[in-house]
C-alpha cells in the first residue's frame, strides 16, 4: 500500500475524468486546500493508470465511465487483489448503480463518493483515504449495507463481499466499540476521538478486528456489524 504522506507534506492527488470541466473543478477546489496538492490529471482509464504508476500519488480520484478504460478496471489495476503496491482509490461518479459500488469495492477501491455530495465531502474523502480510512457517500452507505444485511432470497443484485463470519475468537468489548463506530461510518480519528484513545490504538484494535474476522476492509466489518445487531447509536 502506497504509503501516506510524510507529516506536514501535502496529500498528492491524480484526477481521471473524461469532462474537462470535472477536472477543472475537482482541481480549483483541491489546489486551494492547504493540505491537498494535485499532482496529475487523465481524460481516460490507460492514462490513469499510467500516470498513477509514474507519479504514485497519495490518493487516484477515478471516474467510472471513461474511455479506452472504465474507472472499475483502472481501479482493478491500481488496487485490486495482487497488485504488490496498491494505491488509495476513491471512485467519484454520477451514478450510484448497486453494481457500480459493488464493483468499486471489490476491486480494491477505499472509498466511493458521487459528483454531487459537494467539494466538502470530496476533500473529507481525500484526507480519509491518504491516512487510511474509507469514505462512502452516506446515501450509497445505507443503501449498501441494507443490501448486504438483507436475506440472501430478497437481494436483488450480486453482494459486494460475503459479510465476515463467525469470529476465530471472540471480540473484546472495546473491538465491539470500534466496529459499532466503523459501522456508523466514522472514521478513524472520530472513533479515536468518541472513545478517548489514541488513533493508533483504534487502528491496533481494527486490525485484530479484521484478524478474527477474516475481513479484507471497513466495508466488511460494517457488514459484519450491522448483520449481527452491532450497529444501533448507543442511547
Amino acid at each position: 500500500m502506497t504509503s501516506p504522506a510524510p507529516p506536514g507534506a501535502p496529500i498528492r492527488v491524480l484526477i481521471a475524468d473524461d469532462q474537462d470541466m470535472v477536472r477543472t473543478g475537482f482541481r480549483f477546489f483541491l489546489d486551494a486546500q492547504p493540505d491537498i496538492t494535485v499532482v496529475a490529471e487523465a481524460a481516460d482509464g490507460e492514462e490513469a493508470v499510467a500516470l498513477a504508476r509514474g507519479t504514485r500519488p497519495d490518493v487516484c480520484l477515478l471516474d467510472i465511465r471513461m474511455p479506452k478504460l472504465d474507472g472499475l478496471e483502472a481501479t482493478r489495476l491500481l488496487a485490486g487483489p495482487g497488485v504488490a503496491d496498491p494505491m488509495r482509490v476513491v471512485v467519484v461518479t454520477t451514478f450510484d448503480l448497486d453494481e457500480y459500488v459493488y464493483g468499486a469495492l471489490r476491486g480494491g477501491a477505499c472509498g466511493f463518493l458521487l459528483k454531487d455530495s459537494g467539494p466538502t465531502l470530496l476533500a473529507e474523502a481525500v484526507r480519509a483515504a491518504a491516512a487510511g480510512d474509507s469514505l462512502v457517500s452516506p446515501s450509497v452507505t445505507v443503501r449498501l449495507l441494507r443490501h448486504v444485511t438483507q436475506p440472501p432470497r430478497q437481494a436483488a443484485a450480486p453482494r459486494p463481499a460475503s459479510p465476515a463470519g463467525k469470529p476465530t475468537e471472540p471480540l473484546t468489548d472495546r473491538e465491539l466499540d470500534v466496529v459499532r463506530l466503523v459501522a456508523l461510518g466514522h472514521t478513524n480519528a472520530e472513533i479515536a476521538a468518541g472513545l478517548y484513545v489514541s488513533l493508533s490504538t483504534v487502528k491496533t484494535h481494527l486490525s485484530s478486528v479484521q484478524l478474527k474476522l477474516d475481513a479484507r476492509n471497513r466495508v466488511e466489518i460494517a457488514a459484519w456489524a450491522w448483520q449481527h445487531g452491532y450497529a444501533q447509536p448507543r442511547g
